[in-house]
């Protein structure tokens, strides 16, 4: 249906436009120190707070946050970008960083999500 197209073209172009954005401000920081990834529900909890922040809430189930979360768990995306995520901070370390981050929402969402 186009709603569903609509829908994740939505969230597909959210995260890094908020990626931009919080990119120029800073390129470090984030929670936390050390080097452990978050659980899946603290990064689900950080992905739902960026998507609230960039005005989509609710626009994906709890089922396919979690699973999102679990793709880029499964990821390359390093800790501490992880951690800034789960912290609901959609701040990179790097330029490097933050397109990982961005291909690995878009296909996330194309897994977690699809347009039916």
């Amino acid at each position: 249906m186009n709603i569903d197209r609509n829908l994740r073209s939505r969230i597909l172009m959210t995260l890094p436009i908020a990626a931009l954005a919080v990119s120029l401000a800073g390129c470090a920081g984030g929670p936390g120190g050390g080097s452990d990834r978050p659980s899946t529900e603290e990064l689900s909890t950080g992905i739902t707070t960026i998507l609230e922040d960039a005005g989509q809430g609710g626009v994906l189930t709890e089922e396919q946050v979690d699973c999102i979360a679990g793709e880029f768990l499964d990821s390359d995306v390093s800790d501490q970008d992880l951690k800034n995520m789960a912290g609901g901070e959609d701040l990179q370390t790097s330029q490097e960083a933050k397109d990982l981050v961005t291909a690995t929402m878009q296909d996330a969402v194309t897994t977690c999500a699809p347009a039916e």
